[in-house]
């Protein structure tokens, strides 16, 4: 494998589409708390001084979404007016319906609970049809793509130094983006490292990089993987000034990439902020994550992609899809037949074993969804590297 450049980004919680990320999963997660079972599909938009949650919720609880939205606007950051957005006085509002009921009928009550199928675990359909995809290699510690983990590291590091006022003229938007040099498949050095931030008028833009370096970017990019040639960007425009929904509107789900690998992956195209977990986007985005990362820590793989597929309100996957990139100890036809029986993919089963149904899900709407180690994620957790291979007689 020849020499190649990847890059990956991420962005702060104060970047406008990652506002609108958690204020969807913020209020998933006031319902969730009154009600495991609500359906929820909530997404947002942010502009100018205003907020708009819409969606489809069906629950007998009730969510102050009003409340939700302004404490999530204000934790973030934006609680004063020289933020240029601020979650005190924007305007909010709500349009939201129950789901539709031929959607219900087929959550509820599975194709192949119907057919005679009574197995509890059958009950559930796919919320949806549609292909999610996961991943892992060994390039990092949680056996996430290097790119994506230090561009996130990088984002969470330059919030904690607004946040604690070691760089009081930060303010919450921001982006990073990090490019590896590979040599055979193997990340070798770091080529550019890019953070855009934005800031109070009175800072320079000299200050701003000779800060950056020192009190975010040194703490998290290895020297090692650093040389002479190394790039570093800092806020290439020359001035961020006006940022936040003041600046640019935001959406939920429009950061899906920033939200799983990088780009290392495929993705399926779903977006998961705002979809309790009977929506498959979400939970079996998830399902193949674990399945992916057990691959890989198991020693099976140095790098496994897994697809699922589902169709609506059928409770079983249509297809199961393993790729070792070449990596694999055994064909990637073993690696799909042993994730086949070593992990029950119907959509109950995982909400069981992943414990999707309590709430958790406003902390993962920043910084990514995968590799979220610090979290103690259920889908993170390397519990089936021994059915693996035994499996497969390893």
């Amino acid at each position: 494998m020849a020499k190649m450049f990847f890059t990956s980004e991420s962005v702060t919680e104060g970047h406008p589409d990652k506002i609108c990320d958690q204020i969807s999963d913020a209020i998933l997660d006031s319902i969730l708390e009154a009600d495991p079972n609500a359906h929820v599909a909530c997404e947002v938009t942010a502009t100018t001084g205003m907020i708009h949650v819409m969606g489809e919720i069906t629950t007998d609880c009730y969510a102050d979404i009003d409340k939700i939205t302004r404490s999530v606007v204000n934790e973030i950051g934006y609680d004063r007016p020289e933020c240029g957005f601020n979650g005190n006085t924007c305007a909010v509002i709500s349009s939201i319906n129950s789901q539709s009921p031929d959607i219900c009928m087929g959550v509820d009550s599975s194709y192949e609970y119907r057919e005679g199928e009574e197995d509890a675990l059958n009950l559930t359909g796919a919320g949806d049809q549609g292909i999610m995809f996961g991943y892992a290699c060994n390039e990092t510690p949680e056996l996430m793509p290097l790119p994506i983990s230090l561009a996130h590291r990088l984002a969470k590091r330059l919030a904690a130094v607004r946040k604690d006022n070691t760089l009081p003229y930060l303010r919450p938007d921001g982006k990073t983006q990090v490019t590896v040099e590979y040599d055979d498949g193997k990340p070798v050095r770091i080529d550019t490292v890019l953070i855009s931030t934005q800031h109070a008028e009175e800072a320079s833009l000299d200050r701003i990089r000779a800060d950056l370096i020192k009190y975010v970017i040194d703490p998290v990019v290895p020297e090692e993987l650093m040389d002479e040639k190394t790039r570093i960007l800092v806020n290439p425009t020359g001035r961020f000034v006006l940022g936040g929904p003041a600046a640019d509107s935001g959406l939920t789900g429009r950061k899906i990439i920033v939200d799983t690998y990088g780009g290392y992956s495929r993705h399926g195209g779903g977006a998961f902020s705002g979809k309790d977990p009977t929506k498959v986007d979400r939970s079996a985005a998830y399902a193949a994550r674990w399945a992916a990362k057990n691959v890989v820590a198991a020693g099976l793989a140095d790098k496994c992609e897994i697809q699922l597929s589902y169709a609506i309100g059928v409770a079983k996957p249509v297809s199961i899809m393993a790729d070792s990139f070449g990596t694999g100890k055994v064909s990637d036809e073993k690696l799909a037949e042993a994730v086949s029986k070593v992990f029950d993919l119907r959509p109950a089963a995982i909400i069981r074993d992943l414990e999707l149904k309590k709430p958790q899900y406003r902390q993962l709407a920043a910084y990514g969804h995968m590799g979220r180690e610090d979290l103690g994620v259920k889908w993170e957790k390397t519990d089936r590297t021994e059915e693996l291979k035994k499996y497969l007689g390893m």
